[in-house]
């Protein structure tokens, strides 16, 4: 159709030009033009006004007439000049246009490779808001972008169908952002409980597609690959081939079973990120029951954790996140923590390829909370956990899991963070509002606290500690974990941990100015 179209205007060109060049002979044998009246001049002025004068025995001035006749000639010599310049500048934009309908779904880079002139650049066209019918899921990156379509080219000519003029009514170039994959690797070994996290993942995931569920075993037990078998392509079923013994300390004997998961993890974030080519990847293990809202809290943070340097992490879990210690008012609020959470937790590639090389052979989410790992990056973690544990048998032998871990609280509410600003987040908002926030608490002691009757606000409070064992001393008493891990407390920034108590906001925090963490609390 477009070449049909440029042959037309092409032929159209044509014949003007011979029309015209017959006119131009015509116009070479006419006598001089004129109406009949006094002196025979043309109106208004006679012969003068176009160049012609009487001559001595009532003949004309050939050489004005020759004068005024190149002029002419010259004028319609331009017009021609500057119609075929137009045509051919709209015939390169009609071919480029059928070139990019090719290729637009390839997201390729559409390149002019006409020598003329491009057309005109037209002003952006401001993008549409459709914000109301997108996927809550959707991907608002501002990264990656393709070329979507030139949605439509109009030619206006004049009535008297002369092509006098071309006029751009109508270029539109559509950018969309492509939808991130974010696969959920599910950690297993011999648990055929793995079905109770399959279920929840396959019944909450908006999209196969957009998050593909990638099992890596270890083990060799059949029973769990049965079970992960029957889930048929909603997964991919993988196996670390390498299920021997690993040689280790004789005091180290008993922690085989940490050697083997720091391998397994090791080899199956490689086949995450290399074999399958993932950009980012959410692991969870085979005894995490998810919320409903676990894939739209990852996909909101991904462009957080993309874009902001400080930020290492993104995790679903709470350490403090026990009934009584949550405010359940409160389940679109998330926090930054400088304590790795694990227990579902987003990971990006180039974290990955930093990690790899000298990822440890036992222990690996002690050895993330190194300050040589952590080098003073984040994470971000909920007020409500996005993930639950059902595992008390493991090879922690149920460490933490009759006293904390039960009692954790599974979020049952579905916030759409996709559609919250999550900028506030990011370290340069965060911390301003957050030191404000929690030195501006009243300081109380914490027997007004366990009390309360002396305490008629119901805070923010907060209780300060100035030793490795206040802390402790503290955090027992007010119900949250007490351990640390290089100077860090679970669930705390800038060692401020914040948590309720009897129904009040608290933070238990190190005195006003801190600047880092001892390491020798441990």
């Amino acid at each position: 159709m477009v070449r049909k179209r440029g042959s037309l205007i092409l032929c159209g060109a044509f014949l003007f030009v011979a029309c015209n060049g017959l006119l131009l002979l015509f116009l070479w044998g006419r006598p001089p033009i004129g109406r009949l009246g006094e002196g025979g001049g043309a109106e208004p002025g006679g012969r003068e006004e176009w160049g012609v004068a009487k001559r001595k025995g009532g003949g004309t001035n050939l050489a004005g007439e020759v004068i005024r006749l190149a002029e002419e000639v010259e004028s319609e010599l331009e017009t021609q000049k500057e119609l075929l310049k137009q045509i051919q500048s709209h015939r390169s934009l009609w071919e480029k246009r059928r070139g990019m309908g090719r290729r637009r779904m390839d997201g390729g880079k559409v390149e002019n490779k006409e020598e003329h002139k491009p057309p005109p650049q037209l002003p952006p066209v401001p993008p549409k808001d459709d914000s109301e019918n997108k996927d809550p899921s959707q991907e608002k990156t501002k990264q990656e972008f393709i070329v979507a379509a030139v949605q439509d080219l109009k030619v206006d000519t004049q009535p008297d169908n002369d092509i006098k003029e071309l006029n751009y009514t109508k270029l539109e170039v559509t950018v969309t952002s492509p939808q991130v994959v974010i696969p959920i690797l599910v950690i297993a070994c011999d648990r055929v409980t793995v079905k109770r996290s399959l279920d929840k993942l396959i019944q909450y995931r908006p999209s196969a597609e957009l998050y593909p569920i990638i099992v890596s075993q270890d083990c060799g037990h059949a029973e769990t690959a049965r079970v992960i078998g029957s889930y048929g392509s909603q997964v991919t079923h993988i196996s670390q081939p390498d299920h021997s013994d690993i040689r280790v300390r004789p005091e180290h004997r008993k922690f085989q079973g940490y050697y083997k998961i720091a391998r397994h993890y090791r080899w199956a974030l490689n086949q995450v990120f290399d074999t399958l080519s993932h950009s980012t990847v959410v692991i969870v293990e085979d005894d995490l029951e998810v919320a409903p809202d676990f894939f739209e809290y990852f996909r909101a943070l991904h462009p957080i954790l993309t874009s902001d340097p400080t930020l290492w992490c993104v995790s679903a879990w709470n350490d403090n996140g026990r009934d009584g210690l949550v405010d359940p008012g409160k389940a679109d609020l998330l926090y930054r923590t400088d304590f790795f959470p694990g227990l579902g937790w987003m990971l990006l590639k180039d974290v990955w390829a930093e990690l790899e090389p000298k990822w440890p052979t036992a222990f690996w989410d002690d050895w993330m909370r190194h300050p040589e790992q952590r080098k003073e990056r984040s994470c971000i973690r909920p007020e409500i956990s996005r993930t639950m544990t059902f595992g008390r048998k493991g090879v922690s032998l149920g460490q933490f899991f009759d006293q904390y871990l039960r009692y954790i609280k599974l979020n049952t509410d579905f916030v759409p963070f996709t559609k919250h600003d999550l900028s506030y987040l990011m370290k340069e908002n965060f911390d301003v509002n957050f030191v404000k926030e929690v030195y501006s608490a009243p300081l109380v002691k914490i027997e007004e606290l366990q009390q309360g009757g002396g305490l008629k606000e119901m805070g923010p409070y907060r209780v300060q500690y100035s030793s490795r064992e206040s802390f402790k001393v503290m955090a027992r008493n007010l119900g949250v974990m007490d351990d640390l891990k290089s100077g860090v407390p679970r669930a705390g920034y800038r060692g401020v941990v914040s948590f309720l108590s009897r129904g009040r906001r608290v933070f238990l925090t190190p005195p006003e100015g801190w600047t880092k963490y001892d390491v020798s609390w441990s």
